[in-house]
Formats: structure tokens, sequence, C-alpha cells
């Protein structure tokens, strides 16, 4: 007999992610590139890799072709395998009818049958689009320790952003003696990272529970983790001291793009001890030009560089031609910026065309985020405005 599985983690990558349109018109949120090489999905499942969690289910619903096709069957994330790997867990049709996911409680619901299958004593549950880099071994030894039912990954925060978060209130022990969904008048900074690690008859008694409940929203936020606590279960909290980020708006990807960039240890790409696992693409060697100014930059394969890009995130196979600049901006795979063209405080998303001398955004300091999205045709000399968003060619 196969032994079973001390822990699977079930990552929940389905989501739409609208406010961070134009970026996720076609693609789901997880995988919206980040970075210069990576997706956002990749640091959830890295994560899992390098806290020794080999067995992951993903959930995906809006948008999942490019998802789907870019985890493929696990072997970049080394979770290629007999037994476990990486599983994609799309909604489909049981006997009883076919449903969407109603929510994350749900999505899991959904899927009881494929945790029942490696029978964990534990289920870490994920989301897919945030930007940190966690040990999960750690957590789930505490949780082991405590004896708990639940453990929920929390963050400091300051207080005037509490409102926004999951808010939880624990003892000296840690354990969690109230939980309220953003708060109006938050009473803690512990805010709630989306983490959760349950054993796994717990999990399954209370996913049973709200999906009988008419009422619920099937969410475990505001359904499984109050009920939970209001049943007296073990549910303690795990401070997380290092960095993480919801990507959740336009304003907050560009500027975790912009931390990538900076020396922030936690966020360090590069670092050998925590290796950020991606699927490769074979691009050509990137060339930098004797026009070209680089500074202060990350920048991905196959590029051609002959003009100057100063603090900005540069993915794949971009030509930037000669005079053209690029301050402060994330510009996306196969895109062309012309000559003189001149790109500041903006994301160019995939594909997209700037023509010679035109003039795309204006400086950070304004706070206006200017946005171009996939495959838009900017022409020669057109003016884009800061702040504006534009999806059809000017």
């Amino acid at each position: 007999m196969i032994n079973k599985k001390q822990c699977v983690a079930m990552l929940l990558a389905g989501g739409q992610g609208s406010r961070l349109a134009p970026l996720t018109t076609h693609i789901a949120k997880p995988a919206v590139p980040f970075g210069a090489r990576y997706r956002i999905i990749d640091f959830s499942l890295s994560n899992c890799v390098n806290s020794g969690i080999d067995t992951v289910g993903v959930l995906t619903q809006y948008q999942p072709l490019e998802l789907n096709d870019y985890l493929g069957n696990g072997n970049a994330w080394d979770m290629n395998l007999r037994y476990g790997g990486l599983h994609v867990l799309p909604p489909y049709q049981a006997a009883h009818g076919a449903d969407w996911f109603k929510g994350t409680a749900n999505a899991i619901y959904q899927n009881i049958n494929f945790i029942k299958r490696y029978d964990p004593d534990y289920v870490l549950i994920l989301s897919g689009d945030h930007i940190y880099k966690m040990d999960y071994s750690i957590m789930l030894q505490e949780h082991i320790d405590n004896n708990a039912d639940a453990t929920i990954a929390v963050i400091d925060v300051p207080i005037e952003e509490a409102s926004r978060f999951g808010i939880m209130s624990t003892n000296a022990d840690g354990r969690i003696t109230e939980f309220a969904e953003k708060p109006k008048h938050p009473k803690s900074t512990q805010a709630s990272m989306g983490v959760y690690i349950f054993s796994t008859d717990a999990l399954i008694k209370y996913l049973e529970e709200d999906e009988q409940d008419p009422d619920s929203q099937n969410d475990f936020g505001k359904n499984i983790i109050p009920n939970m606590l209001a049943d007296g279960c073990r549910l303690f909290a795990y401070l997380f001291t290092g960095y993480w980020r919801d990507v959740g708006t336009l304003s907050s990807f560009w500027s975790t793009n912009m931390d990538a960039i900076g020396d922030l240890p936690d966020l360090w790409l590069n670092d050998p001890d925590w290796r950020i696992y991606y699927r490769h693409s074979f691009n050509p060697p990137q060339y930098v030009g004797q026009t070209a100014q680089v500074t202060h930059s990350i920048c991905g394969d196959g590029n051609a560089i002959h003009g100057k890009v100063m603090s900005s995130v540069i993915f794949n196979n971009i030509l930037i031609e000669p005079e053209a600049e690029i301050h402060d901006s994330i510009i996306m795979s196969g895109t062309m910026v012309g000559k003189g063209a001149k790109i500041e405080y903006a994301i160019v998303d995939r594909g997209a065309v700037i023509g010679e001398g035109a003039v795309i955004g204006g400086v950070k300091e304004s706070n206006e985020l200017t946005v171009i999205g996939k495959d838009v045709v900017i022409s020669a000399g057109a003016v884009v405005q800061p702040g504006e968003v534009v999806t059809e060619n000017r």
C-alpha cells in the first residue's frame, strides 16, 4: 500500500482579478506575469516545493486556458510525480449536476475526493495571487504542536489598513479568540494572509456542514472560520514577519514589481536558498546595444535593447529602439518600443506596439499609473496622458 501524505495543498487559482484589468481580461490573475520571468502563481507553488509539500491541487475557473497550459504536468516545479504532484482541478459535472465554484469553501468542498485520495493528516489552503516567500513546514509544525484544528497565517498591518482584511484577536498563547472579516473598527492588526492549515477531519466536517447551509456564502473567512470559532475549535494564528503582498490592484502590482528590483532580502528573486521555480521559455540571449543604458532594472531573455531603461521590469522578446526611454515601468513580453518613444510610470501589457516618438504616462510623483492593454498599438507621436488605461489602438 502506498504511504499516505502528511499534508496536501489546495491552491485557489480561479479568481477573476477584475481590479487588475486590463491585465486580467484574457487570463486568470494567478497567470499574470511578474518580475520579468515569472507568473504570480509561481510564488505559492515554489513555497510548496521549498517547504517539502509535493502534492498540490490547483483549482482553476476564470479564463483557465493559459494558466492550465503554463502549469502543464508540474515538471517546472519538480511536481511531475507518479504519486502526488501537481493536479489542475477545474469545476466539473458530477452526478448531481454542474456548478461553478460558489466561494472559496465550496471550491474545496467540490474537491474533497482529491483530498481523500491522499488521506492526509493536514490540508494547506493557499491563494494563487500573492507575492511572498514562506516556509509552510514551520507553520505546519506549529499547527501540530498546538494540537490545532486550524491555523491561520497572519501578518501585522498598520491599523489604518486593517479594515481591508480579516482580523484576528488572540490570547497570549496565539489562540484565536475573535475573528472579524473586514471590520469597520478593528480590534487588532493581525491580518489574515489567506493561508490556512486544517486538520483534515475538522476541515471535511465543516465543509460538509457549510454546504448544507442555504444561507452560507461558502467562504472560509465569512463562514468556515467563524463557525469553527463559535464551536470552540482550537484555532491558532501563525505570525509571518516576511514580505507579503496581495497584488490585487494595478498600483499594488506595479509597486510589488518595483520592490523586486530593490534590495529587499525577503523578495530577492535570485536567492539560491529559496528558489522561485517557473516554467522556462526558450528565448535567445539578450542583446544590449552600444547605445543602450540599463540601470537598476530586471530584464528577461531575448530582448534587443538600444535605448535607455531605468528602474523598470522588462520581460522577454522586447525590442527597445535607439533614443527610446523607459522609466519606472513594467514592459511585458513581445512589446516593441519605437525610436524616441518615452514611457514613464506605466504598465505595458504583452504584444503592444509603442510607435516612434510616442509619449506614454508621466512622472510617478503624480501617482497616476498609465496602462496600455494587450496587443494595443499606439501610433507614432501619440500622447497617452498619465492615469489613462488604453485598451484599443490609438
